[in-house]
């Protein structure tokens, strides 16, 4: 190998050290340049996001202290539009929590995705007035599953179900998250009263652990961001014939004894070159 070879290597791997590195908590503002979410949903990065604004029509952004309500501006349009959605349904606000932060990245706590600025909580607890900055920074969970029990609670109510419904008929959205029990629910009401052609919006709400209080919405990647990287669609149908498999990981009598295994090392995900940029 050549001098410059050798040269060249070393620089591409300090870059790419460099950019998976990068305390991206640190980051109090945005990048400057065009907005373009880069990577995957939980190893990018988020160039020119946008600053949710606080509070709008129809909703307001709980827990701004963490810095955690920058998105691409297709997100940021997409929950501008939902929120004014719900509000004219139910004449109340959406909370809306964590969304990205400035730059995107890794988070230190809470999340291994909201990387790419496509990515936001929305919580089943509503206000139906202006919340105080107290109210705000500590907002009380609405969590609507009762888990060893596999079931929903009395904190749920169909209009929860309704706004799923919206988020995941709206075409800008690739998937909404909900806890195991909801999809459970929805599959059971919506088989209940709909023709199979009604119900294509279910494939895309898909079950997960926790998001027990709230719902977890990701948008496609947008149109011209090249770097960035869709994830691989849901298997076709409804979904509802995987709750059976959720069901048994929390019931289910494990096959193998139980056996203490010495823990491994973590491999440390490499980001796309084009993220140390945003750390100028």
């Amino acid at each position: 190998m050549s001098y410059k070879s050798v040269i060249f290597v070393f620089i591409m791997l300090a870059t790419n050290c460099y950019a998976s590195d990068l305390e991206w908590s640190e980051f109090t503002t945005p990048s400057s340049g065009k907005a373009e979410a880069i990577g995957s949903y939980a190893n990018g990065c988020l160039s020119g996001g946008t600053a949710l604004p606080l509070e709008g029509e129809g909703y307001q952004v709980i827990r701004s202290s963490r810095k955690r309500y920058y998105g691409h501006p297709d997100l940021i349009e997409f929950i501008e539009d939902f929120s004014r959605q719900i509000h004219k349904l139910s004449n109340q606000d959406l909370l809306i929590g964590d969304v990205s932060m400035p730059r995107g990245g890794d988070f230190t706590s809470g999340h291994a995705s909201h990387q790419i600025g496509l990515d936001v909580d929305i919580w089943f607890r509503r206000a139906t007035k202006a919340l105080t900055q107290e109210q705000k920074e500590s907002p009380t969970e609405l969590n609507v599953v009762t888990q060893e029990k596999f079931k929903l609670n009395a904190n749920w109510h169909q209009d929860l179900a309704e706004m799923i419904r919206l988020a995941a008929q709206d075409p800008r959205v690739a998937r909404v998250f909900v806890n195991p029990v909801i999809k459970q629910e929805l599959c059971r009401k919506s088989l209940q009263t709909s023709v199979s052609k009604d119900n294509d919006w279910l494939n895309k709400v898909r079950p997960w652990w926790g998001h027990s209080y709230h719902m977890h919405v990701r948008l496609r990647c947008p149109k011209g961001d090249s770097q960035c990287k869709n994830q691989q669609a849901p298997k076709q149908g409804n979904g509802c014939e995987d709750i059976a498999w959720w069901k048994r990981q929390l019931y289910g009598v494990k096959l193998v004894d139980d056996k203490v295994e010495k823990p491994h090392a973590k491999s440390t995900k490499v980001k796309p070159r084009q993220c140390a940029q945003l750390s100028k």
